[in-house]
């Protein structure tokens, strides 16, 4: 099967370069859902919006500032409209703070 081959080549690939990949087993269709949405709009919103790159140096750039953007800039609903790294921030004094009262 084409599907299964590719995955075997691509988990090779991945060790022969010393990386640990995160592919679950065949039927784990939830375990990369959340990447594969952010992978999506990626895509949509960056990608598929040029219609032609000049090369691998703009689309890496792009690539960087998109990422920026969207960890530190973006407004995200589940999190009442604030920005992810806002939050964490939040959360992590929250936590500290928290954890200050209790010791």
């Amino acid at each position: 099967m084409p599907g299964q081959y590719t995955s075997l080549a691509f988990t090779e690939a991945l060790v022969d370069a010393g990386i640990a990949g995160s592919i679950g087993s065949v039927g784990d269709a939830l375990d990369n859902a959340l990447m594969e949405s952010t992978i999506g709009l990626y895509k949509t919103e960056l990608i598929d919006r040029q219609r032609c790159w000049t090369g691998r140096n703009e689309v890496e750039r792009e690539t960087a500032a998109w990422v920026h953007w969207f960890n530190t800039e973006r407004l995200h609903s589940a999190i009442d409209y604030r920005p992810p790294v806002e939050f964490e921030n939040n959360h992590r004094d929250t936590t500290a703070t928290a954890n200050l009262a209790v010791a």
